[in-house]
């Protein structure tokens, strides 16, 4: 399998600085290929969000660079995979917590990452940003680490609630402000012709799945440099709409 590869990501309206990060790459040995994509919603003041999101992009850029090679050539081993991830993130997760003790102030980040093989695809996740798969419809694969969310999966409150609730971005838990993390994971069938969809929140409040997949269709996704305008696009408009967040996405399209 293929994979045409973007990113892009914009401070928005408000912020003083972009606290998001992401990184996005294929790695090939031989005939075969894979793609590791991952993108962090940092936050804490004094741009020390920006500082936690960069650190685990860093650290599983690095774990792509060092393990990833050996998993193309020689096939992805789940459990192994899920034990590494695992590890750099609750690893992180005391750096960060760490390095904020040491001076005062609280910072951490959400994670949502996605390893794809011509056959299979792993996703990690922690907080609430997401994970998506467009092929004939926008099915979100992961599931937001939220109280509202929590609530909503309980039967406690409808997801038309969630939508306003004033809890809404009240975080479960993210890397570098919990005691310990729990990151949920996904495996699922890799889709030909498909299209894979990280973002931030701040990407998502303002549009529609209508308009996502009007825009990240795999008919719309033919290039890259058509999916970095697509991408540009949405986040418009998402700023058209008055977002408030930093706006951020990846996109990746198999063929």
């Amino acid at each position: 399998m293929n994979f045409l590869i973007s990113g892009s990501t914009d401070i928005g309206l408000v912020k003083h600085t972009n606290q998001d990060s992401l990184n996005v790459r294929v790695y090939s040995s031989g005939e075969s290929r894979v793609v590791l994509a991952v993108l962090c919603d940092g936050m804490g003041g004094l741009e020390c969000g920006e500082i936690a999101s960069a650190s685990v992009i860093k650290a599983f850029c690095k774990w792509g660079e060092e393990r990833l090679p050996y998993y193309v050539a020689y096939g992805v081993p789940e459990d192994e995979l899920r034990a590494e991830w695992d590890s750099i993130i609750n690893e992180m997760n005391l750096k960060i917590k760490s390095y904020g003790a040491g001076r005062g102030i609280n910072l951490g980040t959400t994670l949502t990452a996605i390893l794809l093989t011509d056959n299979k695809y792993v996703v990690v996740n922690v907080g609430d940003s997401r994970t998506y798969e467009i092929y004939d419809s926008v099915r979100c694969i992961t599931q937001d680490q939220t109280l509202v969310a929590m609530e909503v999966r309980n039967g406690i409150i409808t997801e038309e609630q969630a939508k306003t609730d004033p809890r809404r971005s009240v975080l479960l838990q993210c890397i570098g402000a919990s005691d310990s993390v729990k990151p949920d994971f996904f495996v699922g069938q890799t889709r030909e012709n498909a299209v894979y969809m990280l973002c931030s929140d701040g990407f998502r409040h303002e549009i529609s799945e209508y308009e996502i997949y009007s825009a990240f269709n795999p008919d719309n996704m033919l290039s890259a440099d058509a999916m970095r305008q697509n991408e540009l696009q949405l986040i418009e408009l998402n700023k058209q709409r008055s977002e408030r967040d930093n706006i951020s996405v990846i996109t990746v399209r198999t063929y």
